[in-house]
């Protein structure tokens, strides 16, 4: 009782500032290093100065999307479920819903790799992949994928689960230490005077750093067995309907919005193929960057998650929504300056990553239309995770549809239509502008709502 009372300290009594800093610090260091991870890719594969290799990159990025919609499936919906039950006191549902979504996660990293393997040819035409790019794409897809779809989505669902019981640091350390293993084997793989495997050796130096992670966790969840939540037995990952109905509700929403992710950047590439490798890699660069500030937002916003879910399942709205005001306003001021210095500093950093001016001026270019989303794509993604917070699948649902199928992917058409090439990269903030307003007005609607229904249900229980 002693070592369950200590984990839930941060959660139940600690000052928002300081649980927020203690719980969101790790995982935006965590997420940080995981951008230099996904950087490291093109970094050493753009020393080669070789677009055809550089485009590989680019062109995978969609199937690597895809591994977080297994990812979001049992690691944000088994997260919020774990979260919820801690907060309910209800440690039982905690175990067998942990153990339920790591090997659901399993199982589903291998269909992911069998299914890539059977169909390999297909999917690089669908990906976009043309002429010289297809077999660096297909060297990139067999070590990444292949081999290590298992390894890569078992790394971050491992973490999700560590996270939730308060083990912050330890969930960052197992991420960080993968992400430092790859960029230390990245130029070992990939450059001439080493290996020469160009994006192949990119790819197979992921997955070695995946399993590594993986292996982390494994070492750390066996030391602490006797006082973790965490519970990987196979006996007790037999399905129960309730649970499988609490990680699916938020699970396959969260899921279905990152196969929307992919499908945005499918058409996103496809677009940008049809002006040339130089196109595509500039692209690439531009995004990955992009990214930057985007996952240190999204460090912040998933250190919270557990926080939020815990304090909604004890039913303490007031402070869920203290939380949330705390968050946004250090995220949204930190993102404000970011996309001033994007838009000052835009070819002095695509050219960090290649030395090609074709490539850098397209690049210049891309990334001053993608900043100017930061601020509103974080307003939308934080409204999403309170919504996984709580349990309400149906409404990340809806913004998922949106912000793709409603919002961003006719954008893209449209102004690729209106502006060839250079109306692309506009496309998102096009979209997350309208997002952002709909998600503030849907945050203040339901913490109200969920306020008035535990003030109820309080008036009720002491009738």
């Amino acid at each position: 009782m002693m070592e369950n009372t200590r984990k839930t300290e941060i959660f139940e009594n600690a000052s928002i500032p300081k649980a927020v800093l203690t719980l969101c610090v790790p995982t935006v260091i965590s997420s940080l290093v995981m951008v230099l991870y996904n950087l490291a890719d093109t970094w050493f594969v753009g020393l080669l100065n070789d677009p055809v290799q550089n485009a590989a990159v680019t062109f995978a990025a969609p199937v690597l999307l895809a591994f977080n919609a297994v990812n979001n499936l049992f690691g944000v919906g088994t997260s919020s479920m774990m979260g919820r039950a801690l907060g309910r006191k209800d440690i039982n549902t905690v175990k067998r819903s942990s153990a339920f979504g790591f090997w659901a996660a399993a199982v589903c990293g291998i269909l992911f790799s069998i299914i890539v393997f059977i169909f390999n040819d297909g999917l690089l035409a669908l990906l976009g992949a043309q002429g010289d790019n297809i077999e660096s794409t297909r060297g990139y897809l067999y070590w990444t994928v292949c081999w290590g779809a298992a390894p890569s989505i078992l790394n971050v669902v491992l973490a999700y689960l560590v996270r939730t019981e308060g083990a912050v640091m330890h969930a960052s350390i197992g991420t960080m230490g993968g992400c430092l293993l790859n960029i230390i084997l990245d130029p070992i793989f990939v450059l001439p005077q080493c290996l020469d495997m160009g994006a192949a050796g990119a790819g197979l130096a992921t997955f070695i750093s995946n399993v590594c992670a993986c292996l982390y966790f494994f070492v750390l969840l066996f030391i602490r067995r006797k006082t973790t939540f965490v519970c990987l037995n196979p006996v007790m990952a037999r399905p129960k309907k309730n649970i499988v109905t609490g990680i699916f509700s938020v699970g396959i929403p969260a899921a279905i919005q990152n196969l929307l992710n992919v499908t945005g950047m499918t058409v996103l590439n496809n677009f940008t193929a049809d002006f040339g490798s130089h196109a595509v890699a500039a692209m690439g660069i531009a995004y990955k960057i992009y990214m930057i500030p985007m996952q240190a937002a999204w460090g912040i916003s998933q250190g919270i998650m557990p926080f939020i879910s815990y304090n909604y399942g004890s039913k303490r709205i007031e402070r869920a929504k203290d939380i949330v005001r705390f968050t946004a306003k250090i995220a949204v001021t930190f993102l404000a300056a970011v996309t001033v210095l994007f838009i000052i500093f835009s070819g002095s950093l695509i050219s960090l990553f290649i030395k090609n001016t074709t490539i850098i001026d397209y690049g210049t270019h891309f990334l001053r239309g993608m900043s100017l989303a930061l601020v509103f794509h974080f307003v939308d993604f934080l409204g999403v995770g309170v919504f996984q917070s709580f349990g309400n699948g149906l409404l990340s649902l809806i913004f998922a549809i949106l912000r793709k199928i409603i919002l961003e992917i006719p954008a893209l058409i449209i102004l690729n239509k209106l502006f060839p090439l250079y109306g692309l990269p506009y496309a998102q903030f096009a979209a997350e502008f309208v997002l952002a307003g709909a998600s503030v007005i849907t945050l203040v609607w339901l913490f109200n709502k969920t306020a008035l229904q535990f003030t109820s249900q309080a008036h009720n229980n002491d009738l």
